[in-house]
């Protein structure tokens, strides 16, 4: 049996969500069916020499952020004529445009498949590049196979905003539940780096820094927290987010949380910190579609406090607290419920949201989906 060549175009290589679930994907596929090549429109970087340890066909144009030249294309359109692929999968707004320019230079007539990983609450809140990516897509949706969302809740929107129903399905995203599980080895190694014992609430947000991602109503809600609590402590990870950050660090110093707070900037050890954690929180405001650090916690077995955006509400389910969005009283309210909680209570909940993300999203069944829509 010959193998489908599918080419993936994706923004870039940097490690947030989509590539992330794009490097698990091609990391469980089958390679006996399928033969998949890479095309990263920005640079590569550090997870991008990661995706190359994969050994699959990898290229970055090197665009900024901005439009394409007349050399990127030129690059493109040679990618394409040498591989020539039976499928075009783009990944994420950027990727799915430029798909269906590949499009237009290949022999035959592959199909062109999207990936869409983003919720839309407020399409002003956009940047003005992905509110205009965002629009067109209203137009080139309907020459797609096939447009996969990693949420129902982004789905509905994205239709809502002119995208073609008749095309679209939801495949959520997947987790490595042999990756990220609970470990008491690793919550102490992680604990004592940071010099706290195993008694001490440990709450942490794992997002980099972005209005979308609202560290600023996690650190108020912080603030009201400290006092009834006075020995927790919040870790906060994420490109961006670390001492050279000085608006956070002088909002935590205004907000008196110096002995309370741990900005540890970037970090690639996870479920490392994941199982040193009580409580993790998604506290975006907007965009958020399946936040992959939500299900990577509770395969760790840790509660989960989300703001109610995208799907991520659907995520928990009932194994976590859902608040809404901008509201610091209400996340540490939350907080403070689990917190309260007899250790009995908190266990159930714990092994109840590992148990959730075995049963419904798992990495291994996620992929199957991807390679069922492949296959078709």
């Amino acid at each position: 049996m010959n193998r489908k060549s599918i080419l993936f175009i994706i923004t870039n290589f940097d490690r947030n969500g989509a590539q992330v679930i794009l490097y698990n994907i091609l990391l469980k596929i089958d390679r006996s069916l399928f033969s998949p090549v890479v095309i990263s429109l920005m640079n590569s970087s550090d997870f991008g020499d990661q995706f190359q340890e994969l050994e699959i066909p990898m290229y970055a144009l090197g665009m900024q952020q901005k439009l394409p030249n007349i050399d990127h294309l030129s690059e493109l359109v040679s990618i394409i004529k040498k591989h020539q692929p039976d499928i075009i999968q783009g990944w994420m707004y950027h990727g799915n445009i430029a798909s269906c320019f590949a499009y237009l230079f290949c022999s035959h007539s592959p199909p062109v498949i999207w990936s869409i990983h983003h919720s839309i609450n407020e399409l002003s809140a956009e940047k003005l590049l992905t509110r205009l990516l965002i629009r067109i897509g209203t137009i080139f949706s309907y020459s797609t196979r096939k447009i996969a969302y990693v949420s129902k809740t982004s789905k509905e929107q994205h239709e809502k905003l002119g995208y073609t129903s008749q095309k679209s399905c939801v495949i959520p995203n997947g987790f490595d539940t042999s990756l990220f599980t609970p470990s008491i080895e690793r919550k102490k190694a992680f604990r004592a780096e940071l010099n706290l014992s195993d008694e001490e609430i440990v709450i942490g947000i794992v997002a980099r820094y972005h209005p979308m991602k609202d560290h600023h109503n996690f650190l108020a809600a912080a603030a009201l927290l400290v006092p009834k609590f006075p020995d927790i402590h919040f870790v906060l990870v994420g490109d961006g987010v670390d001492e050279l950050n000085t608006t956070l660090t002088q909002l935590v110093e205004t907000s008196r949380l110096q002995k309370h707070v741990h900005l540890l900037g970037k970090r690639i050890d996870m479920p490392n910190i994941f199982s040193a954690l009580d409580i993790l929180t998604s506290a975006s405001a907007y965009g958020e579609a399946f936040p992959l650090v939500v299900g990577e916690a509770m395969s760790c077995q840790v509660t989960c406090v989300v703001t109610d955006v995208g799907d991520s509400a659907f995520l928990v389910g009932d194994t976590g607290i859902v608040v809404p969005t901008k509201d610091p009283e209400s996340l540490a309210n939350a907080w403070s419920t689990l917190i309260l909680r007899t250790p009995e209570d908190r266990l159930l909940m714990e092994e109840a949201a590992r148990q959730r993300i075995i049963d419904s999203f798992s990495l291994e069944s996620i992929v199957k989906q991807y390679e069922s829509m492949y296959a078709g």
